[in-house]
């Protein structure tokens, strides 16, 4: 047996109990939130500018997890908000059998939204994922109304078709001659 003391040294020293690495680099990790009233978004370009100004040369920064996948998704409702109503247009022009129909449908999506927008940022609010939820169900109940109303005038606006036939017998029948 060889005693340990002949092939190490032994001392009791301290240090940190983890050492954060990010791609092999000794990194610093910060997590931070948004005050009541401030989006992700706005958080990240302050702190990206924060970043730019007070960093001295040499030392970058990285997003990760959530922080990450919100700057690689970037903008994208204007898109998903974009190919839904094409999807919608497409499905109503199937259901119609024409083009022109669901146009009339569809028209009524740019103004709900624009007063829906009008709206919060008159309130002062942001317009965030929940406004975002919201704007798709508004959209969803002006449309169903919308579509109420292209199938009432379809159908000759209610009663107007089987009134005219009704009025057209009535002047028949005071037109023929008596057969008496």
């Amino acid at each position: 047996m060889v005693p340990i003391g002949s092939v190490a040294r032994l001392r009791d020293t301290t240090g940190p109990y983890r050492v954060p690495r990010y791609d092999l680099y000794p990194a610093a990790e910060l997590q931070g939130g948004t005050m009541p009233g401030v989006s992700s978004g706005y958080a990240l370009a302050a702190m990206e500018k924060l970043a730019a100004d007070r960093l001295p040369p040499g030392i970058g920064y990285e997003w990760t997890d959530l922080a990450f996948q919100q700057q690689q998704a970037g903008n994208t409702a204007i898109l998903i908000f974009g190919a839904s109503v094409l999807f919608v247009f497409l499905v109503l022009a199937a259901q119609y059998e024409s083009w022109t129909l669901p146009l009339s449908v569809v028209l009524i999506v740019p103004m709900c939204l624009l007063a829906a927008v009008t709206g919060l940022l008159l309130r002062g609010m942001n317009v965030d994922i929940l406004a975002q939820i919201g704007f798709v169900v508004l959209v969803g109940l002006a449309a169903k109304n919308a579509i109420l109303i292209v199938e009432f005038a379809k159908t000759g606006g209610g009663c107007r078709q089987q009134c005219r036939s009704g009025r057209l017998s009535r002047r028949r029948a005071r037109a023929a001659p008596d057969p008496g």
